[in-house]
């Protein structure tokens, strides 16, 4: 994401895909210079969001500022009845410090690039019907594994974008994507939602009995631009592509999305 204020223009990366060379291919391909980026801050600690940084630190040298939420280091694993547990990769501090990632870890709400991003922090959980992940994940609570269904390391990017309203990117949307809209909104005292672009998790079983009050929430939102991304799920998009018609934009790697002030 990069971000311009006046002569200023700030990138910062959010995540970083699943395998070490994966961002960095892409990176290449769409011409992007990664000696560009300025910081980055990971939306959870999930090894599909952070598989990259090995590959990005290959790429790079020197320190680069990295902000996370202190229970980006959680162990985790999955659980399916008759199956052997699924343990994910757990990121690692020291390797991090090592690679040259200097980390700041925040529960609470924090910016940068001058006040002009907004990293939302930990993030309210206020909904009836978001309630996250099922009893199979995990976490490790360094005594007993428990489920995990709430992913407290979940947390977003928002940029108010000036004259339409707020922009906010989400990772994975754990925290539910209408809990993490209406989080920034509060945070920020904008009423309005410019766009809403990235993960909204609401593919498989577990998820897609509350496709419709996320729907309808959103369509209350009404943003400019709604970009449902990564584990979103195929109904998901059907719905929110026929309640939003306007808004409703179909993503893909690769894709560039400029907003621009009123």
């Amino acid at each position: 994401m990069t971000v311009r204020r006046g002569p200023t223009r700030t990138t910062l990366l959010f995540d970083t895909g699943v395998s070490p060379d994966g961002m960095t291919d892409n990176a290449d391909r769409l011409g992007i210079d990664l000696g560009d980026v300025q910081g980055v801050v990971l939306s959870h600690g999930h090894f599909d969001h952070a598989g990259g940084l090995a590959g990005l630190a290959r790429r790079r040298r020197g320190a680069l500022p990295m902000t996370a939420h202190p229970l980006v280091w959680t162990r985790r694993r999955v659980v399916v009845p008759d199956t052997d547990a699924w343990y994910l990769p757990t990121l690692s501090r020291r390797a991090l410090d090592a690679e040259g990632f200097s980390v700041v870890e925040r529960r609470e709400p924090s910016l940068l690039v001058d006040g002009c991003v907004l990293v939302t922090g930990e993030i309210d959980r206020a909904t009836e019907y978001e309630r996250g992940m099922p009893p199979p994940h995990q976490a490790w609570d360094g005594a007993a594994w428990r489920h995990d269904p709430l992913v407290l390391d979940d947390q977003a990017l928002v940029v108010h974008v000036r004259g339409r309203g707020l922009l906010v990117l989400t990772g994975c949307g754990h925290a539910g994507a209408v809990n993490t809209v209406r989080h920034a909104l509060r945070l920020t005292g904008v009423d309005r939602l410019a766009a809403l672009i990235g993960g909204l998790h609401l593919s498989g079983p577990a998820f897609e009995p509350i496709i419709p009050p996320t729907v309808a929430a959103l369509v209350e939102l009404a943003p400019e631009m709604l970009v449902p991304g990564h584990c979103s799920g195929w109904r998901a998009q059907h719905a929110l592509a026929a309640a939003l018609p306007d808004a409703w934009v179909s993503s893909s790697s690769g894709s560039r999305y400029t907003l621009t002030a009123a």
